[in-house]
């Protein structure tokens, strides 16, 4: 059930930990690690008390009553101690993530900077228990577990990057490459709680960038996340020089051949060397670089195309959700992946931070809400109720009534 990650392939192990399989089958650099596949999960869900119900709700809370068993653990300390004990990352690998169709951007669990066995194993069930949040079952759509859904677990050594990204690559040779990068971990620029440097590598290996003030910066402390402030000094430094870009670019092109299509590539740098911790099928492209907004408007990224009119409605946390409407614009700091049920009913989203490859734009993208990004103070300028009109083409946003 515990299967190298050299060894993965997607229909024992998911999308995502076959396409890391297949890339280090390749030669190309993924931090090593192992999966525990659909197997595992069926063994440990298997015989679940459900009370009678088969809803997912009563599915997820059985997962995280059930403890690991003991053999589990046992088989994690050994297939850690084989990697030698470090922290690793603990990710999701579902039967329903990264495919052609659905990312299922942010959807389940992740866990970074997870040391030892004990600990391993409740990401592992927590990671099991996601399948069923209400977020992931929004995404799918599913008002029961379907048939034939699992999750395998992906456990790899923790990196501990200096600059993460993402990028995402064209769907020819001759296409750009959009790259967006930041300082520290990778969790910020997917997330969307900092807004990255933007890089456009085109065809003939030219670089265009626009550079960000980037405040914030996710790092590991022990077993523990913190968030600590940039230096002013840095800030608005390059996270990532254009030759930087242009390797990333031409890493890119190889990934895609490998795994046979345009791919969404999450990657870090650590200690000097480029990895890839992640590439899934491009299921949305962003938006082209805009024309010049109108006069007068707001304006930020465009994260997806389309422009709707709608009424405004400032949203900074779960507090908030009661008050969205069908049809409003949510104008919030960042949207959270369990913000996913508020994206299927508003009209719009503009966020203060975040980037065009950030796990919100692309779930937007897929849904085919307009969006746009990193509007700085968008929660101040703008106001409840009133009306604005989003331009996911242009990253304009302009109040239409007082």
């Amino acid at each position: 059930m515990i299967t190298p990650l050299a060894e993965a392939v997607s229909d024992t192990c998911g999308g995502k930990a076959g396409a890391l399989g297949a890339l280090l089958r390749a030669g190309l650099p993924v931090p090593d690690g192992f999966v525990l596949s659909y197997a595992a999960y069926l063994a440990a869900v298997r015989d679940l008390d459900l009370g009678g119900s088969d809803d997912p709700d009563a599915m997820r809370q059985a997962i995280e009553a059930r403890p690991v068993h003991a053999s589990m653990i046992d088989a994690l300390g050994r297939a850690l101690d084989g990697l030698g004990d470090p922290p690793v990352a603990v990710r999701s690998s579902a039967s329903s993530e990264d495919t052609g169709q659905a990312s299922a951007a942010g959807q389940h669990e992740s866990f970074l900077a997870v040391r030892g066995a004990a600990q391993v194993a409740d990401a592992v069930r927590a990671c099991w228990a996601s399948l069923f949040s209400p977020r992931a079952i929004d995404y799918r759509r599913d008002d029961r577990p379907p048939d034939g859904l699992a999750m395998a677990v992906i456990v790899q050594r923790h990196l501990d990057a200096e600059v993460s990204g993402v990028m995402f690559t064209p769907a020819d040779a001759y296409g750009t490459t959009e790259i967006e990068a930041s300082w520290g971990l990778g969790p910020s620029i997917v997330g969307g709680t900092v807004t990255p440097d933007a890089y456009r590598v085109a065809g003939d290996g030219s670089v265009t960038r626009t550079i960000a003030d980037k405040r914030t910066r996710l790092d590991r402390h022990g077993t523990r996340l913190v968030v600590r402030d940039v230096p002013t000094s840095a800030r608005a430094r390059p996270a990532i020089d254009d030759a930087t870009a242009a390797r990333l670019a031409g890493l890119g092109g190889q990934i895609a051949a490998v795994l046979g299509g345009p791919q969404d590539v999450e990657w870090a740098i650590a200690v000097g060397r480029t990895w890839i911790l992640q590439a899934r099928p491009v299921t949305a492209a962003p938006p082209p670089p805009p024309p010049p907004p109108p006069s007068g408007a707001l304006t930020g990224t465009p994260g997806s195309r389309g422009s709707v009119t709608g009424t405004a409605r400032i949203v900074r946390g779960p507090g908030d959700f009661a008050r969205v409407r069908p049809g409003d614009i949510l104008v919030c700091p960042f949207t959270d992946p369990a913000w996913t049920p508020l994206l299927r009913i508003a009209a719009g989203v503009v966020t203060e931070t975040g980037g065009v490859l950030s796990h919100a734009a692309i779930v937007a993208r897929e849904l085919g809400i307009p969006a746009v990004l990193g509007v700085q103070d968008a929660t101040t300028r703008l106001h409840d109720d009133t009306v604005i009109t989003v331009d996911g083409a242009t990253g304009a946003v302009t109040a239409t009534d007082a």
